[in-house]
């Protein structure tokens, strides 16, 4: 796997953090900079999907979590070789291959078995045993070609067979003797310049006969090899050279490990380690879904850098990054929230401006670096602007907002106002949802001191129908509070056509007395002109709880 830089937004992200991650990645493609991905680890909003579909772009990626994983791990291209492969072959092939191993496949390149020093020197030693003689598995072909034999005859010269090696070395006598024994086997016999054996392993039958140091078959016996279905090549070795390089020619999935399993890319490291340290390579094939290798990885590998980076955008906290965040490196934030928890082990690119999107950020940071925005990103970007101050109608709107709202419509060529309104309808209806996909549809966490609570929020074009299903809401947010032991836990509910808020409040009995605001009816408060999150309830909870420290 490349390096890969994810660039993600917060872990509920709304459609600005969406937007901000796929119009970024798509500035640093044009940049000429690679294998920046756009990611999300939350489902996507009924508006923000709403918002993607509208204008044909592909959503980024769906990641939910970034514990490490054995794909984050692994090295560049892996080389593997077909199991029907001469040894010899395969053995020149690990010598350039980073981890010494070599994944053995089948045609289709599913993955069968893993080629190590370990196990070939094993199998070898079998073979070369001289008080056990060892037959050979292999083909003429695979013969042929370990040793770049010139062919003469060739019968069935694909067919796989155990081959019983004889050296035609001793007197006639004796070697006749020989020949006799092994009769019903299926033999190969290697010859230098002498006729005589050649005949005699001829008139026997023998499956190859082979001829050395670049030695010719007369014409007659040519002939008589031809009748009697002897194949028959000529090396251009010596005899002891010859007689191993036969050895090497067995097909490598005879020599190569099928005991060592192949683990998924998607495994967890905390799965693999194990089978890691029991591996007699400390090597594991890595493969995809379809069992096909992608890689190979190796103990050393987890001792490096994985090979995934991360940028954040559109807030800067911890408790609201993706999970597992904290295995990688930091490169770049990108944001306009208040300055949270988030701390790195290294120097950042941090950009942190009071603005009312990160979209608009964005859009600042094509034209600083001169680049023309592609239609579609334009419209996105305009979109997480709109959606992010209400149709600029927010109290976190600034003159970039504006300025960069009027930059992107005359790209677009798209209303502002009618866009916004078609957008916040798109997300404003709670008809069919679940209270569980409402509250964590955009649910930041935050933290003062000692005390953590969460904020979710959403947009409706009025509140009736959220008071009327108060009990399924305030039961869900009770139960996170609980399961989180969070001092509180709310669901902001803003009125697009009026800018006033309501609040719905799951609170520890300890807490409940810091909150002061106009009740509307038990659990909910009416909160006048507060339509930001962000710039105005926070700050407020901020000062709520301060004082409770104090």
């Amino acid at each position: 796997m490349e390096k890969t830089v994810f660039i993600f937004g917060h872990k509920n992200p709304d459609t600005d953090a969406v937007v901000a991650a796929s119009a970024y990645a798509k500035l640093k493609e044009m940049l000429g900079q690679k294998n920046y991905v756009a990611a999300r680890a939350g489902h996507l909003s009924p508006q923000t999907e709403y918002i993607f579909n509208k204008f044909k772009v592909k959503a980024p990626e769906y990641i939910p979590e970034l514990n490490p994983k054995t794909a984050f791990y692994l090295g560049g291209e892996c080389a593997t070789v077909n199991e029907n492969t001469s040894l010899w072959e395969a053995l020149k092939k690990i010598d350039s291959a980073q981890n010494q191993v070599l994944p053995v496949v089948d045609d289709k390149g599913y993955y069968k078995s893993l080629l190590h020093y370990n196990e070939f020197a094993k199998n070898v030693l079998l073979l070369m045993n001289p008080e056990k003689k060892t037959p050979v598995t292999t083909s003429i072909d695979l013969i042929m070609k370990t040793m770049k034999a010139q062919p003469i005859i060739l019968k069935n010269e694909k067919e796989i067979f155990k081959a019983s090696i004889l050296v035609g070395s001793s007197a006639t006598e004796s070697f006749v003797h020989k020949l006799e024994q092994h009769k019903s086997e299926q033999m190969v016999v290697i010859a230098s310049n002498r006729p005589e054996i050649h005949e005699q392993c001829i008139d026997a039958g023998v499956r190859l006969l082979v001829l050395t140091s670049g030695h010719v078959l007369s014409k007659e016996l040519r002939a008589k090899a031809e009748k009697n279905g002897v194949s028959v090549i000529i090396s251009p070795y010596g005899t002891s050279s010859t007689s191993m390089l036969i050895a090497y020619s067995t097909p490598v999935i005879v020599m190569a490990d099928r005991s060592i399993p192949a683990v998924q890319a998607d495994d967890p490291i905390s799965k693999i380690k194990p089978l890691l340290r029991s591996s007699p390579c400390r090597c594991l094939p890595v493969v995809d879904g379809e069992y096909k290798v992608v890689g190979v990885i190796s103990e050393s590998d987890l001792l490096r850098e994985p090979n995934v980076e991360l940028i954040f955008v559109d807030h800067n906290e911890a408790s609201q990054a993706v999970e597992g965040f904290e295995h990688y490196k930091l490169l770049e934030v990108i944001d306009h929230h208040r300055i949270g928890t988030l701390s790195t082990k290294n120097p950042i690119t941090f950009i942190n401006k009071p603005v009312g999107s990160t979209s608009t950020l964005i859009t600042g940071l094509f034209r600083e670096n001169k680049i023309s925005i592609p239609l579609e990103t334009a419209q996105l970007l305009l979109c997480g602007i709109l959606s992010d101050t209400l149709i600029l109608k927010s109290t976190t709107v600034t003159e970039k907002d504006l300025e960069a709202v009027e930059y992107l419509s005359a790209i677009t060529n798209l209303d502002p106002q009618a866009l916004g309104e078609e957008i916040i309808r798109a997300g404003s209806s709670i008809v069919g949802r679940s209270a569980q996909e409402i509250v964590n549809q955009d649910l930041k966490e935050y933290a003062e001191g000692k005390v953590s609570y969460s904020v979710s929020q959403i947009e409706v074009d009025n509140t009736r129908d959220v008071l009327g299903r108060k009990k399924e809401f305030l039961d869900l947010l009770e139960s996170i509070r609980g399961s989180s032991k969070r001092a509180f836990c709310a669901l902001l509910v803003t009125d697009i056509t009026k800018l006033d808020s309501i609040m719905i409040l799951a609170v520890d009995e300890k807490y409940k007395s810091l909150f002061t605001y106009p009740k509307l009816e038990d659990d909910v408060y009416f909160l006048k002109d507060v339509v930001s999150r962000k710039k105005q309830l926070i700050p407020m909870l901020t000062e709520l709880l301060a004082s409770a420290e104090g």
